[in-house]
């Protein structure tokens, strides 16, 4: 088991050393020059030279990025080239909590919905909860994302008046208001991941509930209830467990669309400000940053599998 682990660790390695060569290359391959995003238009070709060559831009691509890759290890991810002109560390300092909480709100959310939602789909399949929570969840998976926050804010902002739309405080300034404000956005993310984890639980529950062990349990006499929640939802969970793993990781770097509608100052806010701002370095930084969570997050995912089902323990003794 330690041996699948190390093998695991490295391979998670080699993705981080692709994708943030590969962001980098990709970054300088764009059309927006950095001297003119530093220095504005009207300057003269030896003045964006300069700038060029005290940014290093002159150098080869690989040398340019050993040389960031040095820093970036060190925790330096280099300085904003737009005002304020602030350490790029701290730009996601300030940024990232709000997306993880986010992210990590959603997915919790999503999972007290999906969990009793599938296994009451998943007694009786093809009967009438059954056909009802799956039409549902492809009501739900067919709505887009904007259109559901809209929906959102209409109906808990606007005519309910329950919840603001576009103010945010702070978990460290004040965690009531802070769940307060982060209760709408969240609500936009959990529902289309809600209604794709029930589906999914619900046919590894469908599944699970036709082995043998399970049928033992029932000969035993044990409830309806303990068989769902004792004995089938954890093996019935790799599934769920990776699509999670893989969810979260992706919503930390593409809750843009949220962000927006909320006026929330996350990670996408920061990476389509930077993007529209030619601020190479914080892209970088950021798609970086974000790459590491995400595969740290599938590493925790699959460390966890030995402990849904004792049989991969087992497996590995």
């Amino acid at each position: 088991m330690a041996d699948k682990v190390i093998r695991r660790a490295a391979e998670l390695i080699a993705v981080l050393f692709v994708v943030s060569l590969g962001t980098f290359w990709l970054v300088s391959k764009t059309d927006t020059d950095p001297a003119v995003t530093i220095l504005g238009e009207g300057h003269s070709p030896e003045e964006y030279a300069q700038v060029r060559d005290q940014l290093g831009l002159n150098d080869p691509l690989l040398v340019r990025y050993v040389d960031w890759l040095k820093s970036a290890l060190t925790g330096d991810l280099g300085d904003s080239i737009v005002p304020p002109y602030s350490g790029v560390g701290e730009r996601i300092a300030a940024a990232l909590p709000v997306s993880v909480e986010l992210a990590v709100l959603g997915m919790a959310m999503a999972l007290l919905i999906c969990v009793p939602l599938a296994m009451a789909a998943a007694q009786r399949p093809g009967g009438r909860i059954d056909r009802a929570i799956s039409a549902g969840s492809i009501g739900v998976l067919s709505v887009p994302s904007f259109l559901a926050g809209m929906l959102v804010i209409l109906l808990f902002a606007n005519t309910l008046d329950w919840f603001p739309r576009a103010q945010w405080v702070r978990l460290g300034e004040d965690p009531v208001q802070n769940l307060y404000h982060a209760f709408l956005p969240a609500l936009t993310i959990a529902l289309a991941e809600a209604a794709m984890f029930t589906r999914i639980l619900r046919d590894d529950l469908v599944t699970t509930l036709q082995e043998d062990f399970i049928l033992a349990s029932k000969a035993k006499g044990m409830s309806t209830v303990h068989i769902l929640v004792r004995d089938a939802l954890r093996p019935s969970s790799f599934s769920l467990m990776t699509l999670m793993g893989i969810g979260l990781g992706r919503l930390i770097g593409s809750t843009v669309i949220v962000e927006y509608l909320f006026a929330l100052p996350g990670m996408g806010s920061l990476v389509i400000g930077a993007s529209n701002d030619g601020d190479f370095v914080t892209i970088q930084g950021a798609v970086v940053v974000i790459a590491v969570i995400y595969v740290l997050t599938n590493f925790v995912i699959d460390a966890s599998y030995g402990f849904l089902d004792p049989r991969i323990r087992r497996a590995h003794v």
